[in-house]
């Protein structure tokens, strides 16, 4: 519906006139209180009653449907002094809502008709409730479908308009208000106003029928998990340490970091290289042989055999790896270069080069599965995992490959990574001797990230491929969004601009609106800058709308690298089981200023099959120079 006749372009300029003077395309209000309230009817017909009488035939200028009123020959009116064309103002009727079935997807639409320049108010149905905007952060303006039938049970325009009895006054006409000056504050509100003069048409518009694009993007799953974090090896231990409130930080105590200002970290608790063949091990450096590891966990959660490709029954060229890590390991280069110092050339060791590029963890990987489709690496600071596992989204979109392994692997737990991290004052200074978590995501108390290892991988697949063979679908890894603060070299923007930026570009990339987001796994290392910035994005992003917020750096410490692939995975599980994690460090001191809907404490069902409820759940990922990247996942079933 819209203002057909353009009323809008035409000046207007309200005075009393006689009824006598009015004519068929003229614009009138029939009190001063319908002209100041901007309740105005075109003129379509006048005939003769009697001889004091004309009887007048009155359409909204939006359009409605046409009523009669008998006004005396000298009743004044006030006319807009604007001619429209009759034919042009359409009829309109009302939709009865009380005998539509309404489906995901409908919108329904209220214009007050009677208002020249009213706007078209619609609401869409999604999650079984209406919203006035899919991406909006009002969470109070949503609607039953109650209240929607609502609606379309009131008059339609038109009907039993009051003919009024007052004239217009000395001198009224001077200040009578343009149409919709003053009146539109609640009036456009559908349901305001609806029953006392039947001047809103209500009309329904089924969702359009979905038709599937021939060679259109594919949508891919998640059919495997696979995880070596510092609450121990496999998906079960980190699953179970999450849901228990363990955390895996300890402290560092060999010799070399004795003389640190900061001595705590999240490592794996057993030595990785004692869980491979010793003669594969020693050709891999420690983020290498966490990432093979997790690959081989996932592949096997999967559903494929052990071995990797050949064995699987798979074509190694449908097959790919998109592993992140920032630096991979850096005690083999610094382990080279002491040896060099000690021993001269010959002391070093020719895999000192193969072992210290990023790229090994991803290339290791491929070879232990046999995987030729490709090898990529991601190197996004502490967004690499989540930017590898979004680029291993679009490859299997759009047909490059039909698998992937995506995730992150990381092992930086050096005395020079953690004395840099220190001098920048970024690490928490906190020790163990409470016992509790001296990463403290959102608290009030946080004094800094603890550093940490480990690698999370996600097999990935498309879907028509992960059900012609049967396989176990987690969720749907539906979209995910990029963005670039460019702002500082290691501060983020403190307005959470580029944040909210990824947000939104991940949601919509996954084809939801933000109304569909029911929880977010939270980047939150526990700084004082990076918590408030995150906040800040989703408060703006989600405006008053209670998103659970879980973080979970309190449990692991900060993994770099690998952080988005873990994330990813608890992400996965807390869609897959229906349950969020509390997040370890902040229970009872959260910072005010954080103002999320943080879970702590216990964890916390999502909600589900319930009126409002979504399907879309985030992970977060940013990093120093302002990478910033978000995953969306969709559950399923």
């Amino acid at each position: 519906m819209s203002n057909s006749s353009d009323s809008s372009q035409v000046p207007f300029a309200p005075h009393p006139v006689t009824a006598a003077e009015v004519i068929p395309g003229d614009l009138i209000a029939l009190t001063p209180a319908d002209a100041e309230r901007a309740c105005w009817y075109v003129v379509t017909h006048t005939l003769p009653e009697t001889p004091e009488t004309i009887r007048v035939s009155l359409r909204p200028p939006l359009g409605g449907t046409d009523h009669d009123e008998v006004l005396g020959r000298d009743r004044r009116v006030i006319s807009g002094c604007r001619r429209l064309d009759v034919g042009a103002v359409p009829r309109l009727v009302s939709d009865d809502l009380a005998s539509v079935e309404f489906r995901e997807g409908d919108r329904v639409s209220s214009l007050r008709v009677v208002d020249p320049g009213a706007d078209e108010v619609s609401y869409v149905r999604r999650w079984g409730v209406w919203h006035r905007d899919l991406d909006g952060g009002s969470g109070d303006d949503v609607l039953t479908d109650a209240e929607v039938r609502g609606w379309g049970a009131a008059p339609v325009a038109g009907a039993g308009v009051r003919a009024g009895s007052e004239d217009l006054g000395a001198g009224a006409g001077g200040g009578v208000e343009t149409p919709g000056a003053g009146a539109r504050g609640g009036a456009e509100t559908p349901g305001a106003g609806v029953g006392g003069g039947g001047e809103f048409v209500v009309r329904h518009h089924p969702r359009p029928e979905r038709v599937a694009a021939a060679g259109g993007p594919r949508r891919v799953v998640v059919t495997g998990l696979g995880a070596v974090t510092p609450l121990g090896v496999g998906v079960d231990e980190l699953w179970r340490g999450l849901l228990d409130g363990r955390h895996g930080i300890r402290e560092l105590d060999d010799e070399e970091f004795a003389e640190l200002p900061v001595r705590v970290a999240g490592t794996v608790p057993v030595d990785p290289a004692e869980l491979l063949p010793r003669q594969a091990a020693r050709r891999m450096n420690r983020a290498a042989q966490f990432a093979v590891l997790a690959a081989r966990e996932a592949w096997s959660d999967a559903g494929f055999v052990a071995g990797g490709t050949r064995e699987s029954g798979l074509d190694p060229e449908r097959v790919g790896v998109s592993l992140g890590a920032i630096l991979g390991d850096a005690s083999v280069l610094v382990g080279g270069d002491r040896k060099l110092r000690d021993k001269g050339p010959r002391g070093v060791s020719p895999l000192t080069t193969p072992m210290t590029v990023p790229s090994q963890a991803a290339s290791q990987v491929s070879l232990d599965l046999h995987i030729t489709g490709e090898a990529r690496t991601v190197t996004a600071a502490c967004a690499s995992g989540t930017e590898a596992i979004g680029a291993a989204i679009d490859r299997i979109r759009y047909g490059r490959v039909d698998i992937a392994l995506a995730g992150g692997a990381e092992a930086v737990v050096t005395p020079a990574i953690m004395a840099s991290f220190a001098a920048m004052r970024a690490l928490s200074t906190r020790g163990l001797a409470d016992g509790s978590s001296p990463s403290r995501p959102f608290g009030k108390d946080r004094d800094g990230f603890v550093n940490g290892e480990g690698a999370g991988v996600l097999v990935l697949e498309a879907e028509e491929h992960a059900r012609a063979r049967g396989a176990r679908i987690y969720c749907e890894a539906a979209g995910w969004g990029l963005s670039a603060d460019a702002h500082h070299m290691a501060a983020p923007d403190p307005s959470g601009a580029g944040v909210a930026l990824a947000v939104r570009r991940a949601v919509r990339d996954a084809g939801g609106h933000v109304v569909d987001v029911v929880h977010v796994n939270a980047h939150a290392t526990a700084t004082v800058e990076g918590d408030l910035a995150e906040a800040g994005a989703l408060r703006a992003v989600f405006g008053r709308r209670n998103v659970p917020v879980t973080a979970i750096k309190g449990h692991l410490g900060h993994l770099q690298g690998a952080a988005g692939g873990v994330e990813a995975v608890a992400t996965v599980l807390s869609l897959h089981h229906g349950v969020v994690p509390a997040t370890v460090g902040a229970a009872s001191e959260l910072d005010d200023s954080i103002g999320l809907d943080v879970v702590t404490g216990v964890a916390r069902e999502l909600p589900r099959g319930e009126a409002g409820a979504g399907d879309l759940a985030l992970s977060n990922s940013f990093g120093f120079g302002g990478h910033n990247a978000v995953l969306a996942l969709r559950r399923v079933g």
